[in-house]
Protein backbone atom coordinates (compact mmCIF):
# COMPACT_ATOMS: atom_id res chain seq x y z
CA UNK A 1 0.00 0.00 0.00
CA UNK A 2 0.89 3.47 -1.10
CA UNK A 3 0.79 6.51 1.22
CA UNK A 4 -1.86 7.54 -1.04
CA UNK A 5 -3.79 4.70 -0.25
CA UNK A 6 -3.45 5.64 3.42
CA UNK A 7 -6.29 7.99 5.81
CA UNK A 8 -5.89 11.72 4.78
CA UNK A 9 -4.75 12.59 8.21
CA UNK A 10 -1.88 10.19 8.41
CA UNK A 11 0.05 11.40 5.47
CA UNK A 12 3.04 12.81 5.76
CA UNK A 13 2.56 16.46 3.65
CA UNK A 14 -1.15 16.42 4.09
CA UNK A 15 -0.36 16.11 8.38
CA UNK A 16 2.54 18.91 7.76
CA UNK A 17 -0.42 21.26 6.30
CA UNK A 18 -2.96 20.29 9.19
CA UNK A 19 -1.35 20.36 12.16
CA UNK A 20 2.43 21.82 11.66
CA UNK A 21 5.87 20.93 11.30
CA UNK A 22 6.41 20.05 14.96
CA UNK A 23 3.33 17.01 14.76
CA UNK A 24 6.02 15.20 12.18
CA UNK A 25 8.13 12.40 13.09
CA UNK A 26 12.19 13.00 11.51
CA UNK A 27 10.88 10.34 8.84
CA UNK A 28 7.79 11.81 8.71
CA UNK A 29 9.63 15.28 7.49
CA UNK A 30 12.34 13.50 5.24
CA UNK A 31 9.17 11.78 3.55
CA UNK A 32 7.67 15.10 2.77
CA UNK A 33 11.13 16.54 1.38
CA UNK A 34 11.94 13.46 -0.39
CA UNK A 35 8.50 13.75 -2.54
CA UNK A 36 8.57 9.67 -3.11
CA UNK A 37 9.64 6.96 -2.07
CA UNK A 38 11.38 4.02 -4.20
CA UNK A 39 10.68 0.56 -5.86
CA UNK A 40 9.23 -1.63 -2.96
CA UNK A 41 9.54 1.14 -0.17
CA UNK A 42 7.07 4.17 0.46
CA UNK A 43 8.86 7.57 1.76
CA UNK A 44 8.34 6.85 5.25
CA UNK A 45 10.35 3.78 4.81
CA UNK A 46 12.96 5.05 2.74
CA UNK A 47 13.39 8.00 5.67
CA UNK A 48 13.66 5.90 8.47
CA UNK A 49 16.38 3.76 6.64
CA UNK A 50 18.29 6.75 6.10
CA UNK A 51 18.16 7.84 9.43
CA UNK A 52 19.13 4.01 10.60
CA UNK A 53 22.41 4.19 8.20
CA UNK A 54 23.14 7.60 9.07
CA UNK A 55 22.85 6.94 12.88
CA UNK A 56 20.93 10.18 13.72
CA UNK A 57 19.28 13.19 11.62
CA UNK A 58 22.22 14.87 12.10
CA UNK A 59 24.60 12.69 10.56
CA UNK A 60 22.62 12.44 8.01
CA UNK A 61 21.83 16.20 6.96
CA UNK A 62 25.85 17.08 7.71
CA UNK A 63 27.59 14.77 5.29
CA UNK A 64 26.52 16.40 1.69
CA UNK A 65 30.51 15.35 1.15
CA UNK A 66 29.98 12.02 1.93
CA UNK A 67 26.30 11.10 0.79
CA UNK A 68 25.32 7.84 2.29
CA UNK A 69 23.96 5.04 -0.08
CA UNK A 70 20.96 3.95 0.76
CA UNK A 71 18.81 1.86 -2.35
CA UNK A 72 16.12 4.11 -3.57
CA UNK A 73 18.46 7.70 -2.49
CA UNK A 74 19.07 9.24 -6.27
CA UNK A 75 20.67 12.54 -7.01
CA UNK A 76 17.85 14.14 -7.40
CA UNK A 77 16.82 13.11 -3.33
CA UNK A 78 20.42 13.70 -2.06
CA UNK A 79 20.31 17.00 -3.42
CA UNK A 80 16.85 18.33 -1.78
CA UNK A 81 18.29 17.16 1.35
CA UNK A 82 21.73 18.70 0.60
CA UNK A 83 19.46 21.73 -0.09
CA UNK A 84 17.83 21.67 3.16
CA UNK A 85 20.52 21.98 5.25
CA UNK A 86 22.40 24.61 3.28
CA UNK A 87 19.17 26.30 3.64
CA UNK A 88 19.08 25.96 7.53
CA UNK A 89 22.41 27.19 7.70
CA UNK A 90 21.73 30.21 4.99
CA UNK A 91 18.81 31.12 7.88
CA UNK A 92 20.97 31.10 10.79
CA UNK A 93 23.57 32.86 8.72
CA UNK A 94 20.89 35.58 8.01
CA UNK A 95 19.82 35.92 11.66
CA UNK A 96 23.57 36.37 12.65
CA UNK A 97 24.03 39.34 10.25
CA UNK A 98 20.94 40.85 11.36
CA UNK A 99 22.13 41.84 14.61
CA UNK A 100 23.20 44.68 15.77
CA UNK A 101 25.95 43.58 17.83
CA UNK A 102 27.13 40.41 19.57
CA UNK A 103 26.71 41.42 22.94
CA UNK A 104 27.96 37.54 24.27
CA UNK A 105 30.02 35.05 22.07
CA UNK A 106 27.09 33.26 22.79
CA UNK A 107 25.30 34.58 20.55
CA UNK A 108 27.42 32.95 17.87
CA UNK A 109 26.96 29.59 18.72
CA UNK A 110 24.04 28.36 17.00
CA UNK A 111 25.29 29.16 14.03
CA UNK A 112 28.87 28.10 14.20
CA UNK A 113 27.10 24.59 15.44
CA UNK A 114 25.02 24.00 12.50
CA UNK A 115 28.46 24.62 10.45
CA UNK A 116 30.33 22.10 11.84
CA UNK A 117 29.28 20.18 14.34
CA UNK A 118 28.09 17.01 11.97
CA UNK A 119 31.12 17.11 9.28
CA UNK A 120 33.08 13.76 9.25
CA UNK A 121 36.66 15.93 9.49
CA UNK A 122 37.97 17.90 11.39
CA UNK A 123 37.24 21.87 10.58
CA UNK A 124 38.67 25.38 11.90
CA UNK A 125 36.93 28.45 10.86
CA UNK A 126 37.03 32.24 11.75
CA UNK A 127 33.75 34.31 12.39
CA UNK A 128 34.58 37.87 11.57
CA UNK A 129 33.50 40.81 13.31
CA UNK A 130 33.97 44.64 13.07
CA UNK A 131 34.73 47.00 16.04
CA UNK A 132 31.42 46.91 17.32
CA UNK A 133 31.31 43.15 16.54
CA UNK A 134 28.95 43.13 13.94
CA UNK A 135 29.13 40.07 11.69
CA UNK A 136 31.40 40.56 8.64
CA UNK A 137 31.60 37.01 7.74
CA UNK A 138 32.27 33.33 8.30
CA UNK A 139 35.45 31.27 6.57
CA UNK A 140 36.36 27.89 6.74
CA UNK A 141 40.21 28.16 6.81
CA UNK A 142 41.45 24.80 7.53
CA UNK A 143 40.47 21.35 7.01
CA UNK A 144 41.82 18.51 8.59
CA UNK A 145 41.24 14.20 8.97
CA UNK A 146 39.83 13.19 12.29
CA UNK A 147 43.46 13.48 13.84
CA UNK A 148 42.93 17.09 13.96
CA UNK A 149 43.65 20.51 11.45
CA UNK A 150 47.15 21.75 11.29
CA UNK A 151 46.36 25.86 11.87
CA UNK A 152 48.69 28.05 10.72
CA UNK A 153 48.67 32.11 12.08
CA UNK A 154 50.23 33.93 9.85
CA UNK A 155 47.40 32.44 7.69
CA UNK A 156 44.60 33.49 10.15
CA UNK A 157 46.40 36.84 10.58
CA UNK A 158 45.94 37.68 6.55
CA UNK A 159 42.85 36.28 6.44
CA UNK A 160 41.44 38.54 9.44
CA UNK A 161 43.37 41.66 7.78
CA UNK A 162 41.45 40.92 4.27
CA UNK A 163 38.13 40.90 5.95
CA UNK A 164 38.98 44.10 7.76
CA UNK A 165 38.28 42.44 10.95
CA UNK A 166 38.87 44.10 14.66
CA UNK A 167 37.59 41.11 16.57
CA UNK A 168 37.40 37.36 15.89
CA UNK A 169 35.63 34.12 17.26
CA UNK A 170 37.31 30.96 16.20
CA UNK A 171 35.30 27.64 15.79
CA UNK A 172 36.29 24.30 16.02
CA UNK A 173 34.96 20.74 15.63
CA UNK A 174 35.76 17.47 17.23
CA UNK A 175 34.48 14.69 14.76
CA UNK A 176 34.66 12.30 18.15
CA UNK A 177 31.63 14.38 19.57
CA UNK A 178 33.59 15.18 22.93
CA UNK A 179 33.92 18.94 22.81
CA UNK A 180 36.69 19.34 25.87
CA UNK A 181 39.43 21.69 24.63
CA UNK A 182 42.53 19.54 23.93
CA UNK A 183 46.09 20.88 25.47
CA UNK A 184 46.85 21.95 21.46
CA UNK A 185 43.33 23.80 21.32
CA UNK A 186 44.37 25.51 24.12
CA UNK A 187 48.32 26.40 22.93
CA UNK A 188 47.24 27.39 19.15
CA UNK A 189 44.42 29.77 20.47
CA UNK A 190 46.99 31.45 22.69
CA UNK A 191 49.24 31.10 19.59
CA UNK A 192 46.74 33.10 17.60
CA UNK A 193 46.11 35.40 20.11
CA UNK A 194 49.19 36.70 20.32
CA UNK A 195 50.07 36.80 16.57
CA UNK A 196 46.26 38.94 16.54
CA UNK A 197 47.23 41.33 19.18
CA UNK A 198 50.11 42.35 16.78
CA UNK A 199 47.80 43.38 14.36
CA UNK A 200 45.18 44.66 16.40
CA UNK A 201 42.27 42.02 16.33
CA UNK A 202 40.58 40.87 19.56
CA UNK A 203 40.07 37.10 19.72
CA UNK A 204 36.72 37.08 21.80
CA UNK A 205 36.43 32.99 22.02
CA UNK A 206 37.07 30.17 20.64
CA UNK A 207 33.95 27.64 20.32
CA UNK A 208 35.09 23.85 20.52
CA UNK A 209 31.96 22.12 18.13
CA UNK A 210 30.90 18.43 19.45
CA UNK A 211 27.71 16.83 19.85
CA UNK A 212 26.16 18.73 22.92
CA UNK A 213 26.48 22.55 23.53
CA UNK A 214 29.71 23.93 22.36
CA UNK A 215 31.99 24.76 24.85
CA UNK A 216 33.45 28.30 25.33
CA UNK A 217 37.35 28.73 25.88
CA UNK A 218 36.57 32.21 27.03
CA UNK A 219 34.21 31.37 29.56
CA UNK A 220 36.36 28.55 30.65
CA UNK A 221 39.04 31.40 31.52
CA UNK A 222 41.46 30.01 28.33
CA UNK A 223 42.07 33.00 26.32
Amino acid sequence: MSIRDWPESERPREKLLARGSAALSDAELLAVLLGSGSSGKDAIALGRELLASAGSLGALLGRPEQPIRVGGLGPAKQARITAALELARRSLAEQLQQQPRLGNPRDSADFLRAQLRHLPYEVFGCLYLDNRHRVLGFEELFRGTVDGASVHPREVVRACLKHNACAVIFAHNHPSGVAEPSAADRAITHELRDALRLVGVRVLDHLVIGTGEPISMAARGLL
